[in-house]
């Protein structure tokens, strides 16, 4: 994902669990005792643990389950809301990070529960239910990229990470890293579950989330990516994402508004 070249800055919740995390704002290696959805409204959120990273744009959902190390990058200016899940309630729920589509339902709950505002006895409760209830009928969205353990595996991933349009092919990797082509083929699989050519387009993809929200074109977005022509780009990210670019940005500049 592309790194800011400001300091990040400092960056804290307060007590209604809002917050806004400026573009490049990092929150470094914890846990938490208790469940945690974070709600992007605006940016990009990633979630990095040992398994991969999980992207979130704006209206998606973050799930990380108690207990489970992550980090998090903001891209953009990302206003977070954040909603805790009390360890047992946590059982119906995904036991690794996921990233969840935000309904329009769901998406006025997590806001009203996520604003300093009185409830009556109870009321606070019940619209965690809904939470609850309307995550069993949506599907999970992944934006997910995993990573690798195998050393040589993670140097083929480096060279990607560096530079996520390079055209080298499995062969050219392996012979930069020190491994044959069928190889890392096969680490690809048994370690990642997915072929090179599959992780490489999940990477792309999550570059091309970053550049859309910095206002970029869909053309240019393509050729930055690594993508020969918008067609291809827009089916492989409408493929993974759930939407075309171009409603991607769009959705970015309503809810900027």
């Amino acid at each position: 994902m592309p790194e800011t070249r400001q300091t990040p800055p400092e960056f804290d919740f307060d007590t209604t669990k809002h917050g806004r995390m400026g573009h490049g704002t990092h929150i470094g290696v914890h846990r938490h005792r208790h469940g945690q959805f974070l709600y992007p409204s605006t940016g990009v959120l990633a979630t990095t643990t040992e398994l991969g990273t999980w992207v979130a744009p704006a209206d998606r959902l973050t799930w990380t389950p108690p207990g489970f190390e992550h980090s998090h990058r903001a891209y953009g200016e990302t206003d977070v809301h954040v909603l805790e899940v009390p360890r047992e309630l946590c059982g119906g729920l995904p036991s690794r990070p996921t990233v969840f589509v935000v309904t329009p339902l769901l998406r006025e709950v997590l806001v009203a529960l996520t604003t300093e505002r009185p409830f009556q006895p109870g009321a606070r409760a019940r619209l965690c239910q809904v939470v609850l209830d309307e995550l069993t009928d949506i599907p999970e969205q992944f934006v997910y990229l995993p990573e690798p353990r195998d050393d040589r595996l993670r140097a083929a991933t480096a060279l990607l990470h560096a530079d996520p349009a390079t055209s080298a092919t499995l062969a050219e990797l392996g012979r930069a890293v020190g491994a044959g082509e069928r190889t890392l083929s096969r680490l690809f699989q048994a370690e990642l579950g997915m072929s090179f050519q599959q992780w490489r387009m999940l990477l792309r993809v999550q570059h091309a989330l970053v550049h859309l929200l910095d206002g970029r074109p869909v053309t240019s977005t393509a050729l930055a990516c690594g993508w020969s022509n918008p067609t291809s780009f827009i089916e492989a990210f409408t493929a993974i994402v759930g939407q075309t670019p171009g409603r991607y940005q769009n959705d970015l500049r309503r809810a900027a508004r």
